[in-house]
């Protein structure tokens, strides 16, 4: 396997099995399903999840949205982390992080599924899980930006994914264009992020996003996805 790129993420909207192998043999660590706006049913996300487990590769997954249920399949799927979209105010987060975390920090139910092997468990399995499994809330509105020292200083959270595009949206500024407005916001988002010394993650589709993104300590950048591959890629091979 070629040298591992261990702050870079590949971002998938299907369950595409042979882009998570080449993207493995490539040297990718992570990847993010976006299981929001992508096409996954539960199915095709255990397999998907699975796959990528037994690749050795960190599995995060964008969940259907702010609701305790996608939260808990996907954790009882195996995902190593869930991205959760659309969080409001530090008491939506709040209310929302909580399913990512088994009580007392929170108030996930067991299952025994992957996670569990498929069996019983012995009393420090939970705390385990907890430590083990990450929850990142999503920082894609104005009321999320406004609350964020809030939100990171929550035990359920574990740091946060930015969404740049909802972000600028919200606040009145119409379309990302990766402005000084929107890089303001970004650097609100990473300060915070250093103080609670917890991570952030920021999907880097530029170079100039990328580097940004690297100034401002982010851990890991999502740099590919899954359509944006295969636009380029036939692009390229239409070319004279």
């Amino acid at each position: 396997m070629a040298d591992t790129l261990n702050n870079l993420a590949v971002w998938l909207s299907t369950p595409h099995q042979a882009m998570i192998e080449i993207a493995h043999d490539i040297g990718y660590c992570h990847v993010v399903l976006d299981i929001e706006h992508g096409l996954f049913d539960l199915e095709a996300l255990d397999r998907i999840l699975a796959l990528g487990k037994a690749l050795g590769m960190t599995m995060h997954a964008k969940v259907l949205g702010p609701e305790a249920i996608p939260i808990q399949q996907a954790l009882d799927m195996g995902a190593d982390s869930v991205i959760i979209p659309h969080i409001g105010d530090v008491e939506h987060a709040r209310r929302v992080t909580a399913s990512a975390k088994y009580p007392t920090l929170g108030t996930r139910s067991f299952s025994g599924t992957r996670p569990a092997r498929y069996g019983g468990v012995k009393p420090e399995y939970y705390d385990n899980e907890n430590a083990k499994t990450r929850c990142y809330p999503m920082i894609e509105s104005a009321a999320a930006l406004k609350d964020v020292e809030a939100i990171l200083a929550l035990p359920t959270v574990d740091g946060l994914f930015v969404g740049p595009s909802d972000l600028s949206l919200d606040s009145g500024r119409g379309a990302y264009r990766n402005t000084d407005a929107d890089k303001a916001d970004l650097k609100t988002i990473a300060d915070a992020a250093a103080k609670a010394g917890k991570p952030w993650i920021m999907p880097a589709w530029s170079r100039s996003e990328r580097a940004f993104a690297q100034n401002l300590g982010a851990s890991l950048m999502v740099v590919a996805d899954e359509y944006g591959s295969i636009w380029m890629g036939l692009e390229d091979a239409a070319k004279p």
